[in-house]
């Protein structure tokens, strides 16, 4: 038998480093060939890493959240034949496994893969067990002597959530013992024993997913002075028209949200303040504005906020947007999206949906210099222009932008001529937009 110690490999785009994120596999493992053994990430997407040989996991090379540069190992595991590591021992030495400096207070005993042992003697005596509330009936009223309703009186305790041990269920001394050392020490004479300071503390690291979106959103409200604008716009009519478009053509072409006909209305915003659909280095001191729009779509997903790109929004109608943006939310949710569909970005949408709140304050997706935030629908009463009081949907538009290059100004025209596409959708689908 052999050694293999499987290095990290180059995974291109002149990457020096990636970030360990999580382990596929555990010390004594049998891994085949091409088994995926663990999940890294780049500055841009999730790899995975998979095993060029079978073998046993003899040890693994870092902790999760560790930053491993390529060529750095792994993982080792132990193969038929010579393997690749000279001088092989009849076992590997297992080594410690390597953390960063930042987390060194977050690590515990979970993390690691052999527990602390206790050598402590064992106390003399065993705390009492937890023992599940009883199912009693509503109104049903438990059975105790007035000695130990008394003292339950005295110690806070509701007779109706504690076990009864002694013969029908009737609650005894004991019991009271029982409870209090499963749920707690008691309160005030007379307090609810469902109402108990609660202690401790859970230690999170950010690694992953989560500490890039955490570098990103840092370094986004920090090179970038945002200004925040926030318009009301009357969906009523866009409204209708989706619902009779998703009659008419729902079943052959697919449904239309409200998030295609926004991208279509920003489509033909930036026509017209082509200084939005731009991206910005500060490094440089050089705006870059694009004729073509590449939408980012900000999407939610389990390990947190991911801007997959629809490119090319301007050469796309409504429908042709919808499928994309569907297509691109499964793919971000589901870790499948491709690495050229999480990057270059020229203008972004973002929304909560449902809960898209009153008003938000987006952060800007740098480098860009402009964001789109969707609030939620409400109807309201409304005056029309009768005087009469009419229902109408209406929805705020919050949007950010980066002040060193758009003006207050600008923004709010921008945002406004949004809204004119919005409030009368006809011209959508008008080419040129008027």
């Amino acid at each position: 038998m052999g050694q293999y110690a499987i290095k990290m490999p180059d995974i291109g785009e002149g990457i020096a480093e990636v970030e360990l994120v999580e382990w596929r596999v555990k010390e004594g493992d049998t891994v085949k060939e091409d088994q995926v053994l663990a999940d890294v990430m780049t500055d841009k997407a999730t790899v995975e890493i998979p095993s060029p040989v079978a073998g046993k996991v003899m040890s693994l090379g870092a902790q999760p959240g560790t930053m491993m540069a390529v060529g750095a190992e792994l993982i080792r595991l132990e193969v038929e034949g010579a393997g690749n590591v000279k001088g092989d021992a009849p076992a590997a030495k297992k080594q410690a496994a390597a953390v960063p400096p930042d987390m060194k207070d977050n690590v515990t005993h979970e993390n690691t893969s052999v527990p602390a042992r206790d050598t402590s003697p064992p106390p003399k005596m065993q705390p009492p067990r937890a023992t599940p509330a009883p199912m009693r009936a509503p109104g049903e009223k438990p059975i105790a002597s007035p000695a130990v309703r008394n003292r339950a009186w005295e110690l806070g305790i509701e007779l109706q959530f504690v076990h009864g041990s002694g013969p029908a269920g009737r609650i005894t001394h004991e019991d009271l013992d029982v409870y209090l050392a499963s749920r707690g020490q008691p309160g005030a004479v007379g307090a609810s024993t469902m109402l108990r300071e609660r202690h401790g503390e859970e230690a999170i690291p950010v690694i992953g997913l989560r500490r890039k979106i955490a570098q990103k959103m840092q370094d986004a409200k920090r090179r970038i002075p945002h200004f925040s604008y926030v318009e009301e716009i009357d969906v009523t009519e866009l409204e209708a028209l989706r619902a009779k478009l998703n009659e008419k053509h729902g079943a052959k072409r697919g449904k239309l949200t409200l998030l295609p006909f926004i991208a279509r209305a920003v489509v033909l915003a930036v026509e017209e303040f082509p200084q939005m659909n731009a991206r910005f280095d500060d490094d440089a001191g050089v705006v870059t504005r694009h004729h073509a729009v590449h939408l980012g779509i900000a999407t939610q997903t389990d390990n947190g906020l991911i801007v997959p790109v629809l490119r090319h929004a301007e050469a796309q109608d409504v429908w042709a947007c919808a499928r994309e943006i569907s297509r691109l939310a499964e793919a971000a949710r589901s870790g499948k999206a491709a690495r050229e569909e999480l990057s270059g970005s020229t203008i972004t949408i973002t929304s909560l949906g449902a809960l898209g709140g009153i008003v938000t304050t987006p952060v800007i997706n740098h480098p860009e210099v402009a964001i789109i935030g969707v609030n939620r629908i409400v109807e309201r009463p409304v005056f029309d222009a009768h005087r009469n009081v009419v229902a109408r949907q209406l929805m705020n538009l919050s949007s950010s932008f980066d002040h060193r290059v758009v003006d207050g100004m600008d923004a709010a025209r921008f945002v406004q001529a949004i809204r004119g596409y919005l409030e009368a959708p006809a011209l959508l689908f008008v080419e040129g937009g008027s």
